[in-house]
């Protein structure tokens, strides 16, 4: 017994061993190859000061010999005072080609006048927004490297990481740029709720503020993500990490080098979850899916015949197991593409085939533009503290600014329905909240389109706060 107790140890301690000849004992070869290629991002954003009380004119009787004292005063002082102040903020980028193309959040660049990349070596490049998608919140950036002899990094197959996997976090966290931290893959398609196209990685690698728009590699030195966000009580890291998972990101990426937007497949529905009750009322034997509550009437779906009603099983070879699967493989296919989408209808499946078209959303590149846009179309709501403009693809008003921090509405979003009344135009719009607030409501319902989710939000009236 002794003996086969020993036996069995010793075969343990084979396997363990193993195991553990399996890792790298050290990543430091890695890094040395790895760490020229991640980058220190600075943002700057001038804020203009607008003249606070500090510097306002008293105000004197009219007539007063004080008035044209102060007044040469006050004057003096404005002339002599800045109008405006520089704001900077740090984050990480990588390079992915030599010839200065750099991938980042854009959350890090978002707002900024002027964008400077730091090398590992200090040597710092003014860089050029090729393009921006906020949706995913990423960007590419380009810089003119000249003489200098800059090191690119690889794309790595995000889809091949496994719970348990390691990986290595090089950033500029805090401003303490080269910092290498690293980790195991703590969870894969995790949805953070931050918007329908991207479900990240989980990392328990250390990711603090700064890290963001920094790569996550393997161990084959391959990036499989881009370090986005945290999960802490503190503001500092706790081991929850988030990175956009590569594969999600090299389309994106590439359409903003090529483009400076992003060309999302567009189906044209408006989806729901599929609820116990729902699948038992439509004869379904589970919960997957997502349910067509409504059809854009000029969307690709209307065309090819999928329709409210329906539930959508499968995008091509791929299984819809909930709601928030459908947009984001939508969004991955290419525009003007075929897509085979099976739905359930009357109790029977049947295909149908769907040629996609494109999201319809604003490019982020070009600021001159949509400010100019935004002026002769946008109209403010000021009872609810949001900015509209008219939707050109269908019905609804979309919201392009909102002033109001406590609602959950973002710009792009579409308003289609106030207190289930349908929503025309701004007009109409306009007409609808006028109504509901001299009944003496003090909040409204709205039925609000995001990509291709439908959701139900709540909006009290300002006056009422």
């Amino acid at each position: 017994m002794r003996k086969f107790i020993s036996s069995i140890s010793f075969f343990f301690l084979i396997s363990f061993s193993t195991i553990l000849q399996s890792h790298p004992s050290s990543f430091a070869d890695l890094v040395e190859n790895l760490s020229p290629a991640v980058v220190s991002i600075a943002s700057t954003t001038i804020v203009k000061d607008n003249n606070n009380s500090q510097n306002q004119m008293p105000r004197f009787p009219e007539g007063s010999p004080f008035d044209e004292f102060f007044k040469e005063y006050f004057d003096n002082e404005r002339r002599n005072s800045p109008s405006q102040r520089p704001m900077t903020g740090l984050g990480s980028g990588f390079i992915i080609d030599k010839g200065g193309i750099i991938v980042t959040n854009n959350h890090v660049i978002e707002g900024a006048d002027e964008i400077t990349v730091i090398m590992s070596n200090q040597e710092e490049f003014r860089a050029e927004l090729l393009g921006r998608d906020p949706k995913a919140d990423l960007a590419v950036l380009k810089i003119d490297p000249g003489s200098a002899e800059l090191v690119s990094v690889p794309w790595g197959d995000s889809e091949a990481m496994r719970v348990g996997d390691w990986s290595i976090a090089i950033g500029n966290p805090l401003g303490l740029g080269g910092t290498v931290t690293a980790g195991i893959i703590s969870a894969i398609s995790r949805d953070l709720g931050s918007g329908p196209y991207v479900k990240f990685l989980q990392t328990d690698a250390s990711i603090n503020r700064g890290n963001s728009g920094g790569p996550l590699f393997n161990i084959d030195g391959e990036v499989i993500g881009i370090n986005s966000a945290i999960i802490s009580q503190t503001g500092g890291s706790i081991g929850l990490g988030f990175a956009i998972p590569s594969n999600s990101a090299k389309k994106i990426v590439q359409q903003l080098k090529d483009f400076g937007r992003t060309k999302r497949g567009w189906l044209g529905v408006q989806i729901q979850p599929v609820s116990k009750d729902f699948a038992e009322s439509l004869g379904l034997e589970n919960e997957k899916g997502a349910f067509v509550s409504n059809v854009n009437p000029k969307g690709p779906s209307k065309t090819a015949g999928i329709e409210a009603g329906d539930v959508i099983l499968r995008f091509n070879d791929i299984e819809i197991v909930k709601m928030t699967d459908l947009p984001r493989v939508v969004a991955e296919s290419d525009v003007g593409s075929t897509a085979l989408v099976e739905v359930w209808r009357k109790n029977k499946k049947i295909i149908i085939e769907v040629e996609l078209g494109e999201l319809p959303e604003q490019s982020y590149v070009s600021k001159k533009s949509s400010k100019i846009e935004n002026k002769i179309n946008d109209k403010k709501i000021k009872s609810l503290g949001i900015t509209i403009k008219e939707n050109d693809q269908s019905d609804g008003v979309t919201v392009t600014k909102v002033d109001n921090d406590e609602i959950n509405l973002e710009n792009g979003d579409i308003i289609i329905e106030v207190n289930r009344e349908i929503v025309e135009s701004i007009k109409s719009f306009s007409s609808l909240v006028e109504k509901y607030k001299e009944t003496g409501r003090s909040s409204l319902l709205l039925k609000v389109q995001r990509g291709d989710e439908t959701s139900w939000v709540t909006i009290k009236f300002v006056d009422n706060w």
